[in-house]
């Protein structure tokens, strides 16, 4: 595998030299189930680079955004393009335009037929699904019912909860498999003005949509979503525009709550866990459209299963039809479980441990299940598990994780896992078999081998 990968990175530099001198300082990698991008120079060159290097899974994954989308919202590519369009492009900050352009023209460079139009509804198919598309529902029939997933496990702890009393942070991602498979970039991003940045990515993402990510500024964040959010403001700037600004730019904790919270139009409303290495201090940024909660400190933790702790907010801006959930509480237990056995002890390696964890708080005992940290709602028997509700046997889950200490990022660098953290396989065909209602899928559903766990470096 490492030989394919150094061979299709000399395949693609002699290309690129080739063919446009963009394509100068970027090249790409296979790593374990990854895909590495090292990206530098103008906002125009970074989009170039990406969409070219990385052409082929940008269009794989439109392919599985367009079948979700369809089959999830009963709405067609040509939708989300035209509200793109309409509403969100005209928001979104110059070096961004140029940086999504430039992905197009990319892939247009590959012989993929893609414009900034659907770079950009890529980029913003989370927010347009799942938080405009009910919004306009609203709008129709004055009922806005959330459709906010329940979305990652995360924690961030410094001070005497870690092993050398400096930060630790590990995220897995939750998402429906056929998407999930698809977050499966590393990116390596040297803008021509900003900080460097190192994040896990969706293929065709400008920020990371995970979100899991570090700056050469000693500044990293993560989060998990909202569950049952409802709220969006069309005025407002797109999420994946103020979260690439906040990883790129920021130089403190201030810094990130500024860059999410100015423009908030309520999309990807989330529970965002950051870190300042060059302070040691933590904090928590529960952003929703009406009510902001910014914790911090330089000694405890802060933890996400996509469970609001603000009264305010729950009251204000959850679904009260899909709110307490049992699936977000019984998380939020187990993390404090785990975080109390764990005192003073936490580390690499038991980060990784931590969002591979099978003990499920509902039953009782382990299991991995849809109310463990490490989610297999594809393995669960059981059907409405409180509040949200989870199918049994829904192809959806925690489809990668990723890990890092201060020291390590320190370094920009991290540790990341391609499909389930605790490394359980799932095959793609089996359960298409077994459970028919999930046909639609079947173009885009792959099988999530067990890879292991692999170090990424920033250049």
């Amino acid at each position: 595998m490492l030989i394919r990968s150094l061979l299709l990175a000399l395949a693609f530099a002699s290309s690129a030299h080739g063919q446009d001198p963009r394509l100068r300082d970027g090249f790409r990698r296979e790593q374990d189930g990854w895909v590495y991008l090292h990206l530098q120079g103008s906002p125009s060159e970074v989009g170039f680079q990406y969409g070219h290097l990385a052409a082929p899974e940008i269009d794989d994954a439109n392919k599985a955004v367009r079948i979700y989308l369809l089959n999830t919202t009963s709405k067609d590519w040509n939708f989300y393009r035209d509200v793109t369009a309409k509403i969100l492009w005209p928001k979104v900050e110059k070096e961004y335009k140029e940086e999504i352009q430039g992905m197009a023209e990319g892939m247009r460079a590959r012989g993929y037929d893609f414009d900034s139009t659907d770079i950009c509804a890529q980029n913003a198919f989370v927010e347009l699904a799942w938080y405009y598309v009910p919004f306009l529902t609203s709008k129709k029939d004055a009922k806005l019912e959330s459709q906010a997933p329940l979305q990652c496990s995360a924690f961030v702890a410094t001070g005497s909860m870690t092993a050398d009393g400096r930060p630790v942070m590990a995220h897995n991602a939750w998402i429906d498999y056929i998407l999930g498979e698809r977050f499966n970039l590393i990116l390596d991003i040297h803008p021509k003005k900003g900080h460097h940045i190192l994040m896990d990515a969706f293929s065709g993402f400008i920020d990371s949509g995970s979100d899991f990510a570090m700056n050469s500024a000693g500044i990293m964040f993560t989060e998990t979503t909202i569950a049952g959010f409802v709220g969006f403001d069309p005025n407002g700037i797109p999420e994946f525009d103020r979260a690439r600004k906040a990883i790129q730019y920021s130089d403190s904790l201030d810094d990130v709550k500024r860059a999410l919270e100015v423009g908030n139009n309520g999309a990807y409303a989330n529970t965002w866990l950051m870190a300042d290495n060059k302070t040691g201090e933590i904090g928590e940024l529960e952003l929703g459209l009406k009510n902001v909660m910014f914790k911090r400190a330089k000694d405890g933790y802060f933890v996400g299963s996509n469970f609001p702790q603000n009264p305010k907010m729950i009251a204000e801006e959850c679904d009260p039809q899909q709110w307490p959930s049992k699936v977000c509480i019984d998380r939020h237990t187990r993390w404090t479980t785990l975080m109390s056995e764990n005192k003073g002890k936490i580390d690499l390696g038991r980060a990784e441990a931590f969002i591979s964890d099978h003990y499920d708080e509902v039953l009782g005992k382990d299991g991995a299940s849809a109310t463990t940290l490490c989610g297999h709602a594809d393995l669960d028997t059981r059907k409405g598990i409180g509040g949200l509700v989870i199918p049994d046997f829904d192809p959806f889950g925690a489809s990668q994780g990723k890990a890092t200490t201060a020291k390590l990022a320190d370094g920009m660098s991290f540790w990341a896992r391609m499909g389930h953290p605790c490394g359980t396989p799932f095959a793609a065909e089996p359960f298409l078999k077994a459970h028919p209602e999930f046909e639609w899928e079947r173009p885009v559903l792959k099988d999530m081998p067990t890879q292991p766990w692999s170090l990424f470096v920033a250049k």
